[in-house]
């Protein structure tokens, strides 16, 4: 009977390519900076709370090919969001999570500085409080005599 044989100490000992590979994209993230990775990098990292033990890239991937950018991923609604084979309930609070503190941070710098002197202004101010919203909205924007932000009444259409 053939013996099998041993594979080499130096094959053993090599490690695959994706040992460590979660240290390096932080490291890479804290030294380089958040512009240094891509788009399935940064969702990546996003995950890794969610899902600690397996690869988060081919998951990552093909967040990205169903909605297009990191924005309309951590936005998309959940039901759409499931439809991704690998999303799991952890996976949806982390993106919702994110796009949430997205919404309130954007809010918050809007709101150090909300004049509205501009249709531009206007525009980026409404982007950003409905962007990726899945109703439909109707908004009242009330401006001072300085065009400073005093309330925003919103209504959802159909309610």
């Amino acid at each position: 009977m053939p013996t099998k044989s041993n594979p080499p100490q130096e094959e053993a000992a090599e490690e695959p390519h994706y040992h460590g590979h979660r240290e390096r994209l932080r490291e890479r993230f804290y030294s380089a900076g958040p512009d240094a990775l891509s788009d399935y990098e940064l969702l990546e990292m996003a995950l890794f709370a969610a899902i600690p033990r397996r690869d988060t890239k081919p998951l990552a991937k093909a967040l990205l090919k169903k909605f297009g950018s990191f924005a309309e991923v951590i936005h998309a609604p959940e039901v759409r969001l499931r439809e991704v084979d690998g999303i799991k309930d952890a996976s949806v609070n982390q993106l919702k999570l994110i796009a949430a503190a997205a919404s309130r941070i954007a809010k918050g710098e809007i709101r150090k500085s909300i004049a509205l002197s501009s249709w531009h202004e206007v525009i980026d101010y409404c982007r950003s409080s409905m962007a990726f919203a899945d109703k439909e909205q109707f908004r009242l924007l009330f401006l001072d005599k300085r065009n400073q932000l005093i309330a925003d009444l919103l209504h959802f259409v159909g309610d």
